[in-house]
C-alpha cells in the first residue's frame, strides 16, 4: 500500500513541474508512476499529488487509472480528495464523484469550500436534483454557503436543473458584484427557455464575460431565434470557438446550409481554429446540400486536424455525408479508414449502402458486423431491412426480422414493421402484408397504409387497395395522393366507375391536387422550378417540394 501523511491544507490552483507538464498521455503516466516506485517516492507527498492529479485532471480520459492509483493510498491529504472529485466530476462518469463524496463523509474528512462545487458540478450533470439539495445542506452545515466558490456552484446547481428561485435568492446580495454568479443564473434561465428573463439578466450585467454571450448565443439559436444570435454574434467584443460553433449549427439546424459554410469561411478569415464540433455541423450541411466538392475539401480540413487519424464521430459524419452525396465508393474508403467503429459507423454504412442501391453490399456488412461481434441495434435492422427490400430477398428479410427478436432480444418498431409490408409489397405478397400489419402490437401509421396501397397499385389489386385506402381515410382525409393511388389502381384495371367514385370522394372532402413540377440546375447553379403551364421561378426555396 502506498502511504501518506494526511493534512487538512487544499487548493484549486496547482504548479506543475516540467516533467510533469510533459506527460500527456497514459503510457508516459505509467512509466513515471514505475520510476516512482523503483526509486522510492511513492511515499513521497508532492509526488503522489502530481501523480494524482495528472491522472484524474491533465490527462484525459485516464479518469479510471486515477481512481486505481487514489485506492492504493492508505492516507490521501484533503488536495488529493479535492482533485479525484474534480475529476470525476468532468469525466464522462460524474457518478464517480458522487461515490467519492460519500466515501469522504464515512471516513470523517473534513471536506473545504473547494470540495463541494466539485460534487454540485457532479449533481447538475447528473440532474440528480434531490442529491444536490443534500449537498446544498452539507453546504450550509460547514458554513461555505457564502463563499465565492461554493454559491456560485449552488447557483448554477439550482438554476439549471434545481428550485430556480432559489438561485435567485442566492443571487441576491453579494453575488451580484460576480461576474460567474451572472452567467449561472442567466444560463440557467436560458435553459429553461425563460428567454425573457436571460435577455434581462444579461442586458443588466454590469460585466458581460464571454461565457454569458455564448450563452445567450446559443439560447436564441436553440428556439431557432438566428436573426437575434446574429444581432448578440454580432455584438460579441470577442470571440472563440464555442461562438462560431454556435452560429454555424444554429444555422444547419434551422436548415440554412449555405449560411453555415458562409460562416466557416468568416470564422477561418477572422484566424480562429475550428474544433471537431465545427466540423460535424459542416459535413451536416454539406450532406443535406448535396456539396460533394465542399464536403471533399473538409474531408482533408479534418484529416490535417488529426494528423490523418479520423475520430469516432467524424468518421461516421463523413460516411453520412459521402453516401447522402452519391459517393458510395468514398463513404466506404472512410469507413474502412477508422482505426475504431462503434455501431453507428456500421449503421452509416449499412444505411448508405441500402440507400444508393449497393443492397448485397450493405447485407454483406451486415454479416461482417456481425461477425466481428458488434451488436446490432434498431437503426442497423432498419438498414438490413431496406436493402432486402430493394434487393427483393424475402426470405433473407423474414430471417433478420425474426432475428431481431430472437437473438437480439429486441422488439421491432413500427420502422421495421413499415419495412416489412414494404418488403411483401414489392414481392407481391399482399395478404402476407395485411396479415403481418393483423399482429402489430401497435395501431399502423399512414405511412405503412400509403406504403401497402402503392404495392397494391403496382400488383394491379384493387380489392386489397380499397382496404389499405379505407383505412387510410380513417387517419386522414385530406392527403390528395391517397385518392390519385386508389384512382390509378382503378384505372389500371379499367374500372372507371371506381376512379369517378374517387374523384367525387375527393370533391366532397374538399381535396384539390397540387400541381406537378419540376426542377432542373441553371449554369449559374441555382435551382429552377418549372410548374405546369408557367414560367421558371429561379428562387427554388420559395416552392414546397
Amino acid at each position: 500500500m502506498i502511504r501518506k501523511t494526511t493534512t487538512s491544507k487544499s487548493s484549486i490552483s496547482h504548479q506543475r513541474s516540467s516533467l510533469w507538464r510533459n506527460c500527456k498521455n497514459l503510457p508516459t503516466l505509467k512509466q513515471i508512476h514505475a520510476c516512482m516506485i523503483v526509486n522510492g517516492f511513492n511515499s513521497d507527498r508532492s509526488a503522489l499529488r502530481e501523480l494524482i492529479y495528472a491522472a484524474a485532471i491533465a490527462i484525459q480520459p485516464t479518469v479510471g487509472y486515477a481512481h486505481q492509483l487514489f485506492d492504493k493510498i492508505s492516507e490521501p491529504d484533503l488536495f488529493m480528495w479535492n482533485t479525484m472529485l474534480r475529476g470525476s466530476a468532468q469525466s464522462p462518469k460524474p457518478q464517480l464523484a458522487i461515490s467519492l463524496y460519500s466515501r469522504m463523509e464515512k471516513l470523517f474528512i473534513q471536506p473545504d469550500h473547494y470540495t463541494f462545487p466539485f460534487v454540485l458540478k457532479a449533481c447538475t450533470r447528473l440532474s440528480w436534483v434531490k442529491m444536490g439539495c443534500v449537498v446544498h445542506g452539507k453546504v450550509a452545515k460547514h458554513g461555505f454557503e457564502w463563499n465565492k466558490f461554493a454559491r456560485n456552484a449552488l447557483i448554477y446547481f439550482h438554476a439549471n436543473c434545481g428550485d430556480i428561485r432559489v438561485a435567485s435568492v442566492l443571487f441576491d446580495g453579494s453575488a451580484r458584484r460576480d461576474v460567474v454568479a451572472w452567467s449561472a443564473l442567466t444560463a440557467g434561465y436560458a435553459r429553461r427557455g425563460d428567454l425573457h428573463m436571460a435577455r434581462r439578466l444579461f442586458d443588466e450585467m454590469p460585466v458581460k464575460d464571454l461565457v454569458s454571450w455564448n450563452v445567450m448565443i446559443t439560447a436564441y439559436v436553440k428556439r431557432g431565434e438566428m436573426e437575434f444570435a446574429r444581432e448578440l454574434f454580432n455584438s460579441v467584443p470577442k470571440r472563440d470557438t464555442v461562438t462560431w460553433n454556435a452560429m454555424i449549427s444554429g444555422y444547419v439546424l434551422s436548415g440554412e446550409y449555405r449560411k453555415a459554410l458562409e460562416m466557416y469561411e468568416e470564422m477561418r478569415s477572422a484566424g480562429e481554429c475550428p474544433d471537431d464540433v465545427t466540423m460535424l455541423s459542416l459535413l451536416s450541411a454539406c450532406a443535406n446540400l448535396g456539396a460533394l466538392d465542399i464536403g471533399e475539401k473538409i474531408h482533408c480540413s479534418i484529416l490535417e486536424m488529426g494528423k490523418g487519424v479520423l475520430s469516432i464521430f467524424l468518421g461516421n459524419a463523413l460516411i453520412d455525408m459521402y453516401a447522402k452525396c452519391g459517393n458510395i465508393e468514398k463513404a466506404l474508403h472512410a469507413f474502412h479508414s477508422m482505426r475504431e467503429k462503434d455501431v453507428t459507423s456500421w449503421n452509416s454504412i449499412i444505411v448508405g449502402l441500402a440507400f444508393s442501391g449497393y443492397m448485397l453490399k450493405s447485407i454483406s456488412l451486415f454479416e461482417d458486423m456481425r461477425k466481428m461481434k458488434f451488436w446490432p441495434n434498431e437503426i442497423t435492422f432498419v438498414g438490413v431491412l431496406i436493402a432486402c427490400s430493394h434487393a427483393g430477398k424475402v426470405n433473407q428479410g423474414r430471417a433478420y426480422f425474426n432475428m431481431m427478436k430472437k437473438v437480439y432480444n429486441m422488439q421491432p418498431n413500427i420502422k421495421h414493421y413499415g419495412c416489412m409490408v414494404d418488403l411483401f409489397g414489392r414481392a407481391g405478397l399482399l395478404n402476407e402484408a395485411f396479415e403481418l400489419i393483423d399482429t402489430m402490437e401497435f395501431e399502423p401509421n399512414a405511412i405503412i397504409w400509403r406504403t401497402l396501397l402503392g404495392a397494391c397499385r403496382i400488383h394491379c389489386n384493387v380489392e386489397l387497395g380499397t382496404r389499405a385506402n379505407e383505412q387510410l381515410l380513417k387517419l386522414r382525409q385530406d392527403e390528395s395522393g391517397d385518392y390519385v393511388l386508389l384512382s390509378n389502381i382503378y384505372a389500371s384495371s379499367g374500372e372507371w366507375c371506381g376512379v369517378e367514385n374517387v374523384r367525387k370522394m375527393m370533391d366532397e372532402n374538399g381535396v384539390k391536387k397540387g400541381r406537378g413540377f419540376s426542377s432542373v440546375d441553371d449554369d449559374n447553379g441555382e435551382l429552377l422550378a418549372f410548374l405546369l403551364g408557367s414560367k421558371p421561378h429561379t428562387r427554388a426555396s420559395e416552392i414546397v417540394l
